[in-house]
């Protein structure tokens, strides 16, 4: 097992490519703690884990407050004895048109998937420290490397991820913690059920896909397990893009 014997903290991992990466980890051999919003949601994927011989904590948590965040990260540690991995995978995707891209729908987007991403990886890395070694899993998206329309915060939010990747990664190698991103293109998830139900924009996705699919969580969990394991000890401040090749043209 790949991450046997590590402790994984996964945010947003009640559903979607959180919840895959969770199954994933726990596969692996990791002791996995979920945080999120929705206990019910966690509470089944806590529920999957230990019923095929897992160890698995659900939390909720909103990671945008910090007072959240400090107790995500006590409490994992109190159940787990240490941490060894974060997964920022917390996020939130709101389609509007400039005009109608609101103060409200800035600041959500901003503060959960970039803001949440930095207070979780500062409140985590002491605890890293303790263990000589740790691994930082940013999800960011295509999102921040292309653009699209109805879509400012979102690509804001997850362009910026990618530069924080970069920096933290830059002064957290020496200290031997990784921190690395992975960009997904269009995977089905709740996140963007909502544009994926358009046929019209499904068809424009598989078209635009060398691969001719949309990505499903499954595609993901993997890139998440390398960048979380031993073998990925010299890969530092990368993005992984896992997109069929959408970006390639």
């Amino acid at each position: 097992m790949r991450l046997k014997n590590k402790v994984a903290l996964v945010t947003g991992g009640g559903t979607g490519i959180g919840k895959a990466i969770a199954l994933a980890f726990a596969r692996e051999g990791a002791k996995v703690a979920l945080t999120g919003r929705r206990m019910d949601k966690l509470g089944e994927v806590v529920n999957e884990i230990k019923k095929n011989g897992g160890k698995a904590l659900a939390i909720s948590a909103d990671v945008s407050k910090i007072k959240d965040v400090d107790r995500m990260v006590t409490e994992t540690v109190k159940k787990f004895k240490k941490l060894d991995i974060l997964v920022n995978c917390a996020g939130v995707l709101f389609s509007a048109d400039l005009a109608h891209h609101t103060e409200k729908l800035w600041d959500e987007t901003i503060d959960i998937n970039l803001k949440g991403s930095f207070l979780a990886t500062q409140r985590a890395v002491p605890e890293m420290l303790k263990q000589g070694k740790g691994k930082v899993i940013h999800i960011a998206s295509i999102a921040g490397q292309i653009g699209f329309p109805n879509s400012v915060a979102y690509c804001a939010s997850k362009g910026g991820i990618m530069g924080m990747t970069k920096a933290m990664a830059m002064e957290l190698a020496p200290k031997k913690i990784n921190v690395n991103c992975i960009a997904p293109g269009d995977v089905a998830t709740p996140l963007n059920e909502h544009l994926l139900v358009k046929p019209k924009y499904l068809k424009s996705r598989v078209d635009n896909t060398p691969y001719g699919r949309v990505g499903q969580v499954q595609d993901i969990a993997p890139g998440a397990v390398y960048l979380a394991s031993d073998e990925s000890d010299f890969t530092n401040g990368i993005t992984l893009t896992i997109d069929g090749g959408l970006i390639i043209q």
